[in-house]
């Protein structure tokens, strides 16, 4: 059946572009990974494909099973226990216990990743609901719904096909097995022209049933990448304000990061026909080794990490205690 295997399905949504909602989607998806919970990304946003890119498999392709589309590894899992005996030494210097991520993407089916994706309305609906029945998921405990921006017709689609394939009831979704809509996600940037158009994401959220689980306000200044001190380019404090007045809850404020924004665009660096010539200079400006970690273990060393785990905790504790409320008052 669709979305078979999946428990809690979490919408990231912006009426803005440009906010970060791809990025933010990732974050919360390596943060909860890093949890021990399994995680999935399903990325919607049909002319803007990014996930792909972010996780650094532009060129993986889909394959098909008897259950559906396979979506893509980013990661395995890794268990809790050793399966061996390790001394104290291996045990502290082996990475940390994390979950699977895997991600599905229109991105994954085009033929180039130059190609563009130019449908109408219909055609976009039906990709939609295709990507919500017939991808096999497998056990998944978190999936995460990256979408474009606005309120357009990929949102109704999807609005439409998640309340009839799961329910926003943690007690009807446990009780038949179920996957749950548990919420939306707000992303904006400080300034008042992406809140203004944020404020109209949750007034879609309150017409079509959606809860939602917080508000994060991304590119909240800048993060030195040396020291890590930020600074307000701009302005600060718009996405708290919107949520003090809409009366829902502020997760917090994400500085731009300059060390993930390596991360996910490479450090290889571009050099001019003049250095070239220069063998000495060249020399110094050589790119250094390849990192061949998973894409979360470097992850861990940006400034943004504590920052998304505390976000992947307090939503995972609030979705808990409303399955536990839910439970007790049924019995």
């Amino acid at each position: 059946m669709p979305l078979d295997g999946v428990k809690n399905i979490v919408l990231v949504l912006s009426g803005k572009g440009g906010v970060g909602k791809s990025s933010v989607t990732l974050q919360l998806a390596l943060a909860l990974s890093l949890q021990g919970k399994s995680v999935g990304i399903l990325d919607i946003d049909l002319t803007g494909p990014s996930i792909p890119r972010l996780v650094g498999l532009e060129d993986a392709k889909i394959t098909q099973s008897p259950s559906g589309w396979l979506p893509v590894p980013v990661h395995s899992a890794i268990s809790t226990q050793p399966e061996t005996e390790s001394t104290s030494a291996d045990i502290s210097s082996s990475p940390s216990p994390r979950g699977t991520l895997h991600c599905m993407s229109l991105g994954f089916l085009l033929r180039d990743r130059g190609d563009a994706v130019i449908w109408r309305g219909p055609k976009k609906t039906a990709m939609i609901r295709q990507f919500l029945s017939d991808v096999s998921w497998g056990s998944t405990d978190y999936l995460l719904i990256d979408t474009p921006p606005g309120t357009s017709d990929e949102h109704i689609a999807l609005a439409e096909q998640l309340l009839t394939l799961s329910t926003t009831d943690a007690a009807l979704a446990a009780q038949n097995n179920l996957a749950r809509l548990t919420g939306a996600v707000l992303v904006t940037t400080p300034q008042a022209v992406a809140t203004s158009d944020v404020r109209k994401e949750a007034n879609f959220c309150v017409k079509t049933s959606i809860p939602i689980l917080g508000v994060i306000e991304n590119m909240s200044g800048y993060a030195c990448p040396c020291c890590g001190e930020v600074s307000n380019l701009f302005s600060s404090g718009g996405g708290e304000v919107m949520a003090q007045q809409l009366g829902i809850p502020f997760l917090g404020k994400v500085p731009v990061d300059v060390k993930f924004g390596e991360l996910v665009e490479g450090k290889m660096e571009a050099f001019s026909d003049d250095e070239r010539e220069d063998g000495d200079k060249q020399q110094q400006l050589q790119p250094a080794e390849p990192d061949d970690r998973p894409l979360v273990e470097k992850y861990q060393e940006g400034w943004s990490y504590p920052r998304f785990e505390e976000f992947a905790k307090t939503i995972v504790s609030g979705i808990q205690q409303t399955a536990a409320a839910a439970t007790t008052a049924t019995n």
